[in-house]
C-alpha cells in the first residue's frame, strides 16, 4: 500500500459473523483484469472505445455503454473462445472457494460483465458450479447483443447489474461481505458488513468515508476472513436502565 492509501478504519466484526455471505465481483476481482475490455480490444469495432470515454464522462450510462459495446463485436464464436482463454483468474480466487465451499458460507459473483464470458473462463478452471448473476450474452456470433437482469426502476448506479438488489437477496441473519475494485461496486458498498476494496472502489470507499478492508490478492480475503472467523464475536453494547 503506497503513502496517501490509508484505508478507513475497519468496521467491527459482526457479532452473526459466523453466518456469512461473500458476494464477489469477476472483472478485477475475480480475474486478472477485465475479461470485456479483453473482448473489446480483439474483436469490437474501435468505436467501443468512444463509448467508453462517454461512459467515464458521465454522458453514457454503464448499460447503455456495454449495451453498445457489445454490439460492436465482431468475428464467430472460435474466435471469442480463443480471447477469452487469454483471461487469468486472480491467484487467490480458487483457494477462497474451496475455503467457502469447506465452511458451508456461501459465494456468489454479483458482475456488471458478460454471463458467457464468465461461464467460459470458470469452465476452464472446473468452477462452473458457482452462482453468477450477469448480464446476458444472446443473439448469434458477429450480431449479438446485451440484456441485463431485472433491476429496480429506482437503482441509482446505471449498470446494467443492480448489484445492491443482488445483495438484498442475503438473509437478515447473516453478515454480507462484498469484494469488488471499480465503479460498478460503489453503490453496493455502502451496504456491506465487511468491504474488500482495491482500485477504484477503495478510492471511493475512502472519499466516502465507508469502512473497508483493501486487498491486493484474494489470498488477502481468504486469510482476513479466516482471522475475522476465528475471533471472538462482538459483545454486544449494554444498556443503561434506572
Amino acid at each position: 500500500m503506497t503513502v496517501g492509501d490509508e484505508p478507513r478504519p475497519a468496521a467491527p466484526i459482526p457479532g452473526r459473523l459466523r453466518s456469512m455471505r461473500i458476494f464477489c465481483d469477476f472483472d478485477g476481482t475475480a480475474t486478472q483484469g477485465d475479461s470485456t475490455d479483453l473482448v473489446l480490444e480483439a474483436l469490437a469495432d474501435p468505436r467501443w472505445r468512444e463509448l467508453q470515454a462517454e461512459w467515464e464522462r458521465g454522458r453514457l450510462s454503464g448499460a447503455a455503454c456495454m449495451a453498445g459495446q457489445v454490439a460492436l463485436i465482431g468475428g464467430g464464436a472460435a474466435d471469442l473462445d480463443a480471447v477469452l482463454e487469454r483471461v487469468e483468474l486472480d491467484p487467490g480466487f480458487a483457494a477462497l472457494v474451496a475455503w467457502s465451499e469447506a465452511r458451508g458460507l456461501a459465494l456468489s459473483l454479483v458482475s456488471d460483465g458478460v454471463d458467457y464470458f464468465i461461464a467460459r473462463i470458470l469452465e476452464r478452471h472446473g468452477l462452473q458450479r458457482l452462482q453468477v448473476v450477469a448480464n446476458r450474452l444472446a443473439g448469434a456470433p458477429g450480431a449479438q447483443r446485451l440484456e441485463h437482469p431485472p433491476r429496480p426502476a429506482d437503482c441509482a448506479s446505471g449498470a446494467g447489474v443492480c448489484k445492491c438488489a443482488a445483495v438484498a437477496e442475503a438473509a437478515a441473519d447473516e453478515t454480507v461481505v462484498f469484494v469488488g475494485d471499480g465503479r460498478s461496486d460503489f453503490c453496493v458498498s455502502a451496504r456491506a458488513d465487511i468491504l474488500f476494496a482495491k482500485g477504484a472502489l477503495a478510492a471511493h470507499a475512502r472519499a466516502a468515508g465507508t469502512p473497508y478492508r483493501p486487498f491486493e490478492t484474494l489470498h488477502d480475503v481468504r486469510r482476513a476472513l479466516s482471522a475475522l472467523i476465528a475471533a471472538p464475536p462482538t459483545a454486544p453494547a449494554c444498556v443503561a436502565t434506572l
